[in-house]
């Protein structure tokens, strides 16, 4: 597959290409750097990014299963035409068009009755009790089609952060309704909140955290900053640095952005006609000044195509094993897991990393699909199952990138616009605020719960939720937190932290201690 870019597209990538040398010298800086192919992972770090386009209902995802909390859940999710709320911990799978004996419905593939019961998951440290909540002792499952994840959980090399979501200070029920505190811009927006979380604004931001971690610590990648931020799931805010900019990878086998037409044997019949292209587009004896700039850019991109492509070639690199296949569980038919894909692409270039000494790099993959106002039972359904698949084939791909256990030196985090409502429209969810995210790699202190799970239940029949507005859940853990603890571990240092993340002097806790 070759990637296309407009000429607008192909400059904003190359942009931060100028301080990478020549195509020439670069490739003899990668002749030199066969020494470091041998070199140690321990000095190594990378952030994933995967992010989940549209809003994950986590409220399916992670759930509290003690009696009092699932009661609340199942009487708000088991309604409507299709209803959504899934089987109590314990349920076996009811086979297709026998009766459920917990909701009296036959069972259809792609239906919860269909699924069996929700995934028990233990957190190693007991859950505060909140307010509005009567249980004891509460209790936690995740959905039963990601039995891969509770699996990597139940190892400790998953975590769960519970609550999170765009805040600029701490926000109570009483607060949010008098609107007498600052709320982010646009709350329930798609295009506002996907830009608050990878950049802290709403739409039109232009410089993402994942970016600015990169400016920082991109001089620990030599003269290969090129590689400092990839993304192999499309351009977003979050890569975007001030002097970082995004370097895209397609998930197949010559993954690098490629100008179509240079790269061919002949275009439009001519066999000349390729490197006349090549020539035309890489001039920098222009007039003009934008054109030359843009010849510059062609130049650069050109060269690093190239050689990541011969990079790519090598054993070490080819060795990394393409992703199982998939099965959609609620049409059992074989799908393409396009998350899976671009996570081996990601631990491809972390396979590569020693030929091109790199030291620090930040990667964005995405999966869309989970805007799920209908049909949310056979979308999210799929969407969770891979999520689980990915995960579980990028945990087992990186405990052996040649020959070396990579997994201390990756974290790997789930982002998304929002949640969704709580309660049903019949047969899918809303747009809503906070909502449960997932946290991998062997850094990670996992089999854990972070932050304060909350008080389920909506506001009806008397009961008021003190941690819910409407139908959505109030965050009580900001993104800034959840960034700011991996930007730790990361390399960056607390005054940047700060910078990077201006509110997150508003919280009193900036690292949360997951990794």
């Amino acid at each position: 597959m070759t990637v296309s870019l407009d000429r607008r597209q192909f400059l904003r990538f190359g942009a931060g290409l100028a301080g990478m040398t020549t195509a020439g010298s670069f490739g003899l800086q990668l002749a030199a750097a066969g020494s470091a192919a041998g070199q140690s992972a321990s000095d190594y770090k990378a952030i994933v990014c995967v992010f989940l386009f549209g809003g994950n209902d986590a409220n399916n995802m992670v759930l509290a299963t003690d009696t009092d909390s699932w009661g609340r859940y199942f009487s708000a999710r088991n309604q409507g035409a299709d209803p959504i709320a899934l089987m109590p911990v314990g349920t076996p799978a009811t086979p297709i068009g026998a009766i459920n004996p917990v909701t009296g419905r036959a069972s259809a593939l792609g239906k919860p009755e269909h699924w069996g019961g929700v995934l028990p998951i233990a957190p190693k440290t007991t859950q505060a009790i909140p307010a509005g909540t009567t249980a004891s002792n509460r209790t936690f499952a995740l959905h039963p089609l990601m039995a891969p994840c509770k699996t990597l959980f139940d190892q400790g090399r998953l975590a769960v952060m519970a609550n999170v979501g765009t805040l600029i200070q701490p926000v109570t029920k009483a607060q949010y309704n008098a609107r007498s505190v600052s709320l982010p811009a646009n709350l329930y927006s798609h295009n506002d909140q996907q830009s608050t979380w990878q950049a802290g604004a709403a739409e039109g931001a232009r410089i993402g955290w994942g970016g600015q971690m990169g400016d920082l610590l991109m001089s620990m990648n030599g003269t290969n900053t090129i590689f400092t931020a990839i993304t192999a799931g499309g351009t977003a805010v979050y890569l975007s640095g001030r002097n970082v900019v995004q370097y895209p990878l397609s998930t197949n086998n010559s993954p690098a952005i490629i100008v179509n037409g240079t790269a061919s044997t002949s275009l439009y019949g001519s066999t000349a006609a390729p490197a006349a292209l090549k020539e035309i587009i890489s001039n920098t004896a222009s007039t003009s000044d934008f054109a030359n700039d843009f010849g510059s850019v062609v130049n650069r991109s050109v060269g690093a195509a190239s050689v990541v492509n011969e990079v790519f070639g090598r054993s070490v690199v080819t060795s990394v094993p393409s992703p199982a296949n998939y099965t959609n569980p609620a049409t059992n038919a074989v799908e393409t897991n396009s998350l899976a894909l671009q996570l081996r692409t990601v631990a491809r270039m972390i396979a590569a990393g020693p030929s091109f000494g790199l030291k620090r790099q930040v990667f964005m993959v995405s999966l869309g699909g989970f805007d799920s106002h209908d049909t949310q039972n056979r979308d999210q359904s799929n969407n969770l199952a891979k999520i689980a698949h990915a995960f579980a084939y990028f945990d087992q791909t990186l405990s052996n990138i040649g020959g070396v256990d990579m997994r201390n030196s990756v974290t790997t985090f789930t982002a998304s616009d929002f949640s969704r409502t709580f309660s049903t429209n019949g047969d899918g969810t809303d747009h809503a605020w906070g909502g449960h995210h997932l946290i991998m790699g062997g850094a990670v202190k996992g089999g854990d719960m972070y932050g304060q799970f909350p008080t389920v239940g909506m506001d009806v029949n008397g009961f008021s939720n003190p941690g819910m507005v409407g139908a959505s859940f109030i965050p009580t853990t900001s993104v800034d937190q959840y960034a700011a603890t991996m930007g730790a571990w990361f390399g960056v240092g607390n005054s940047d932290l700060n910078t990077i993340f201006p509110n997150l002097r508003n919280f009193s806790t900036a690292n949360l201690g997951f990794v």
